[in-house]
């Protein structure tokens, strides 16, 4: 098993690390599931994009935003939100890291 706090602190240090301030690792792809740590340091984003067909986020470190046209939810560490059926984006308010899990169709 992956060893989470430990990959929390190895992406905070490349997302502040890296001229995009990301970091992303896939930890898990198991058929439609996925489970991925991603970290952003304060201030960056992932723009608006496409939904899967069913994920939620979880906050491991930090603080986010989750945007949607439905209307945004701030997230702080420990929470855990479904992903909106809709084009949605995240945005760290602080250095962040975050779990995605999602469902996607079969390749």
């Amino acid at each position: 098993m992956p060893d989470i706090p430990g990959l929390v602190a190895e992406h905070l240090a490349a997302a502040e690390a890296s001229p995009r301030g990301r970091s992303a690792l896939k930890l898990i792809h198991d058929g439609p599931l996925r489970q991925s740590i991603i970290a952003l340091a304060a201030g960056q984003k992932l723009e608006e994009h496409n939904t899967p067909l069913a994920a939620t986020l979880q906050v491991l470190h930090g603080l986010v935003r989750l945007t949607s046209p439905g209307g945004d939810v701030v997230l702080p560490a420990g929470a855990l939100e479904p992903v909106p059926h809709e084009r949605h984006g995240l945005a760290a308010i602080e250095d962040s890291v975050v779990l995605l899990t999602a469902v996607t169709a079969e390749e």
